[in-house]
Order: C-alpha cells, then structure tokens, then sequence
C-alpha cells in the first residue's frame, strides 16, 4: 500500500485530494508542492475582491498552509514541480525565491495544476499591463495595478463570465470599461434570445460592449506599456489596462512531458475513480476532462464545485476507501450587474450537436408574488427532447435570487425526469418567494404543452 503521497497543486483538487488522504490514512506522508503564495482559496472571489465587494484577500482562503500543516501535511509553498518521471517515482521541483532544486519520490502522485488562462496568439499580448486573472497572486497583481492611480481605462478580452465579472468590478471602482468579444453575444454559453438580456445589463451599467469584433493586436507603448487593443475590424480601443477574460485551458504541460495521457478534450484521460492510465498517478480539477451526462462527450470544466468533488474522490480512493465522480451536466450560475444569469443541462446548439431533437418553452414570470414590493422580473427556458418531453437543458435570468432556480432544474435534469414530471413536483410557495405557479412550473407546463404538440403533429 502507498506510503507516499506527493500533490501537485494547492488549490480546491489538491488539497481536498491531499486533506482526505491523510485523513483516512494518517500513516500516511503527504507532500503538496504549492507554486504560489497561498492555498485552497476562491478563485471564483476574485473579482468581488477587486470591486471591494469582499474586504480583504484573506477572505478567499479557506485553508491556510499553517492549517494543512496542522493537519500533517508537509506543505511547500512557492515551490513549481518542473518534471515527473513515472519509471522511477520521482518528481523534479525547483524553488521560485530561493532557487533550490530537488526530487521528492512517491508512491501515489495527484496531478491538480488546474487551468491556464488562454491568451490569443496576437502582437503585443505579453506587454505590461495585460493580466490575466487564474490564480489569486494573478488577483493580487491586478488589485495592485488597479489601486495605483494611474489607470482609469480598462479593455476586457472576452465577454465570458470571469471578463464581465472583472468588467463589473473596474466599473464598481469608477473605471471606463469596454468588453470586446467576437462572438456576436456575451456569455456564449447561453442561447441568444437569454444573451440578450446579459448585454442589455451590462450597458445599463455604462460598460461598452464590442461584440462579433474580436482582438488582432495590443498597441504597445515606448514604456513597454498596453496602450491601445486593436479589434479586427481596424477599431482602436485606449487602455491603461487591458485583462484578459477568454477562459482557460487544463494546464497539463507536465502530464504531456511525462506522457500521462489527455483525453480528446485536452484534459487529462481520467476514470470515475480519478486514476490516469499510469500507475499510481491521479489527477483533478480544471486540469482533467469529464463525462458530460447528457451528450456523453468528454468535457473539460473549470470549476471549483467540480475540483473540490474531484479532489476528494481522489483522496478517498487513495486513503484507501472508494468512491467515483459521475460526471457533469453543466451547471452554471453568475451575476453580471443588476442580472443573475444561470444554466444546467445543454444549451441548444449543444443539444444538436449532441444529437437530439427538441422543443423549446420560455416564459417571462416575476421572483415573488408580482403584487409584493420586492417582485422582479424572471424569464425562465426550458429544453425538452421530442417524444420522450425529457429535461435535456434550462436557462434562468432574472433579479433578486432568480437564477439560484437553477439547481431545482439541475436536480431535475440529473435524475432524467421529463417536463411533465417537472410540472407536478411540490415546489414551495408563499408570496415573498415565488409567484403561485413558480416560474419553473410554468415554464414546464409550456414545454410540456410542446411535447404534445409536437407529437401530436
């Protein structure tokens, strides 16, 4: 049985990995290599600490490396592994301030190096003051330039989730703020007719958007500055900062070098147990692909709910108990301004690709009884297969608590239910929380009323 555990990753997947490891098994010597300066925090926090929403970094962290090594792990902060070989057992790593090089052997290794941000392959890209924000020191950067004084525009690449995030915080902060993004609506993951209301938001806040235009080029001062994003349509957008919001990528250099294999997603290839296809090594979090429940194709996404879960399977299999990830159906929720905006299941160009005919319902509703003060608008879409009325997506955008709807819908959806099924459940009600027939019945009853109509025809 192992007696060595080496982690690779500090993060959600890491030190859940490492935590339940030596939970179960606290024989067991656990090492975690850590390349930044702080452990198991919030990336997803980062931009309300940035729009001073949160008051203090610390905040984000939940577990400190004093607390890990509290716990008996043997934590090694700013510290990069630079190599794995799997024949002999042995990892390579090098110290960031010190210099210092070593190997550290293992028994069991886990693989949680999480996500890179994408960064388009364009002139100027990698001049000062563009940021990308992944990890919290990327936070902590972009904080620091923003408190200086000296910047006042910002551009945002990409109008993904973590771009309007970022854009919202500069602009809580009083900045001028322009999104760029080439896809013809922000948040691409949503169908165009919810897209809608995300960009009518974001206006509302006074944030410039310049969609289906995306990036050619970053103007680059005699200081060696950003000063300028120029769009492909010839467009000259100033900046004094220019963040980069296009998502992430698995950061799986070192599987690659040591030939772990990736799956077709560009994550590494994992089991429901979280093993690789080499001995001994496993691997989580934004790092690895997963099983989409619904379209059954291997995805990779980058989540903390995800890495945590992973993570711990990961633990517990090697603390030597046993339990398996079952896969995602990509549930999703976020607050871009005054709007929340969530999704579960497939949207509909995934549910084609995916290979399944459908119907769609969408019906606009309010989050309370819409005689009560604090009633606001909800529009609430539902994704049926054809025949069968199954689940197979739903999309919520509203304000006022309206998109946390989601996770009835993702309940529903994980458990294969159909929009009928939907329409009966007991779902609770009293004026200050849900109209009588709550947005998600009615939207059930409308894509029901579609299944029958569609099978009768």
């Amino acid at each position: 049985m192992s007696t060595r555990l080496v982690v690779i990753g500090g993060d959600a997947a890491g030190g859940s990995a490492a935590s339940q490891a030596k939970k179960r098994r606290p024989d067991l010597d656990v090492v975690l290599f850590e390349r930044g300066r702080a452990t198991s925090y919030s990336a997803c926090g980062i931009p309300y600490w940035i729009s001073g929403t949160v008051d203090s970094e610390a905040q984000l962290i939940a577990r400190t490396p004093e607390q890990h090594r509290a716990a008996g792990l043997d934590v090694r902060m700013r510290t990069e592994v630079v190599g794995i070989d799997t024949d002999k057992g042995v990892v390579h790593w090098r110290e960031l301030d010190g210099g210092a090089e070593g190997t550290e052997p293992y028994d069991d290794l886990v693989h949680a190096t999480g996500s890179v941000p994408m960064r388009p392959p364009v002139e100027g890209i990698d001049a000062k003051g563009v940021y990308g924000v992944q990890v919290l020191d990327d936070g902590v950067a972009l904080r620091a330039e923003l408190d200086s004084g000296r910047v006042q525009k910002v551009v945002v690449v990409g109008g993904g989730y973590i771009g309007l995030e970022i854009a919202e915080a500069c602009r809580v902060r009083g900045l001028d703020v322009t999104v760029v993004d080439r896809s013809p609506q922000p948040v691409g993951t949503f169908d165009p007719d919810i897209g809608r209301f995300i960009a009518d938001a974001v206006r509302g806040e006074g944030i410039e958007l310049v969609l289906g235009d995306g990036v050619s080029g970053i103007d680059v001062g005699p200081d060696g500055r950003a000063r300028a994003v120029v769009t492909a349509s010839g467009r000259e957008l100033p900046a004094d900062l220019v963040v980069l919001g296009l998502g992430v990528r698995p950061n799986v250099r070192l599987a690659e070098e040591a030939g772990i294999p990736l799956g077709t997603s560009g994550g590494i290839a994992v089991d429901q147990r979280m093993r690789t296809q080499v001995p001994g090594v496993w691997a989580a979090g934004d790092c690895v692909e997963s099983v989409h429940r619904l379209s059954r194709q291997r995805v990779v996404v980058a989540l903390g709910t995800h890495a945590n879960k992973q993570g711990r399977v990961a633990g517990i299999n090697i603390g030597g108990g046993y339990a398996t990830f079952p896969g995602v159906i990509g549930t999703a929720v976020t607050k871009i301004c005054a709007v929340e905006a969530a999704r579960t299941g497939l949207a509909e160009a995934e549910a084609e690709l995916a290979g399944y005919s459908f119907v769609t319902a969408a019906v606009d509703s309010t989050t309370t009884a819409g005689y009560m003060p604090n009633a606001a608008p909800i529009r609430v879409k539902m994704i049926a297969e054809r025949r069968s009325g199954r689940l197979l997506g739903a999309q919520v955008v509203g304000q006022n608590g309206a998109a946390k709807r989601i996770d009835a819908l993702a309940i529903c959806i994980w458990n294969e239910m159909t929009v009928d099924e939907v329409l009966s459940l007991d779902l609770s009600y009293a004026p200050p929380f849900a109209p009588v027939w709550d947005p998600v019945l009615i939207a059930a009853r409308k894509a029901f009323e579609a299944v029958e109509a569609d099978t009768r025809g």
